[in-house]
């Protein structure tokens, strides 16, 4: 038995884009963390939540200073609690959380980097990213995944992005789960497979696991980020363990 209190390291959660995918890290983390250590245990953690909807409005607004000065703040109040790693619930706001942690000495684990490992150990190249509009334009992820794991990323065309980013944040981020919604994301995916050579498909926002399944399409490699990232986060709070 270990001695009491059981002394682990503190995953800081940086939480509230969404709070549906923040309630699923908080979830998916202490599963993993009572799989692995048993009995009542689970991680510990530190969740600062942010509100979603000054996320969404300085999103729209291209806003990407006043966002990094936004989510600093809330960074700064995890480290200050004790956070002994870092983690951001949203694929879309690694753009600033990035620049953020870069002058900081608390451990970061990015999102790309457990699901491009995923995808290197399964042997694949050609691989969709579905996200937000900011997540599938901007170079900022499709740019770590290729040039850290030689993966050729993928994207919908502008009409198919437009569908993908409106059902993310009219329905997901509020877990409206439509049928029809996530027929046009299978349909976008298939177009992808056919046209483009696509291999897999990487569920770049968090929230779309809640939409797309492994059994949607068994032949297909998905990639669920937010799982990846919370095994991720767990066994760098654990490795001593």
């Amino acid at each position: 038995m270990p001695q009491r209190p059981y002394s682990q390291m503190t995953i800081g959660i940086l939480g509230g884009s969404s709070n549906v995918a923040t309630a699923d890290y908080y979830r998916m983390i202490n599963e993993i963390a009572n799989a692995r250590l048993g009995g009542w245990d689970i991680a510990e953690t530190l969740i600062a939540g942010m509100n979603f909807g000054n996320i969404e409005a300085l999103l729209r607004a291209d806003d990407w200073a006043g966002l990094q000065a936004y989510m600093e703040g809330h960074v700064e109040r995890l480290i200050a609690g004790g956070a002994d790693v870092i983690l951001g619930v949203s694929n879309t706001l690694h753009r600033p959380l990035e620049a953020i942690m870069a002058g900081r000495t608390t451990p970061f684990i990015h999102i790309v980097d457990p699901t491009g490992a995923a995808i290197q150990e399964r042997g694949l190249a050609r691989i969709i990213l579905l996200g937000t509009r900011p997540a599938m334009e901007q170079s900022y992820l499709r740019d770590r995944y290729e040039q850290r794991f030689g993966l050729t990323i993928l994207v919908p065309d502008a009409d198919e992005r437009a569908d993908v980013d409106r059902i993310i944040f009219d329905e997901l981020v509020k877990f409206d789960v439509r049928e029809a919604s996530r027929r046009r994301y299978l349909e976008i995916v298939d177009r992808l497979v056919r046209d483009e050579g696509a291999q897999g498909v990487i569920l770049g926002c968090t929230e779309i696991p809640l939409l797309l399944r492994p059994e949607d399409r068994p032949d297909l490699p998905m990639f669920d980020t937010a799982q990846l990232h919370c095994h991720a986060a767990v066994a760098f709070a654990l490795a001593s363990e």
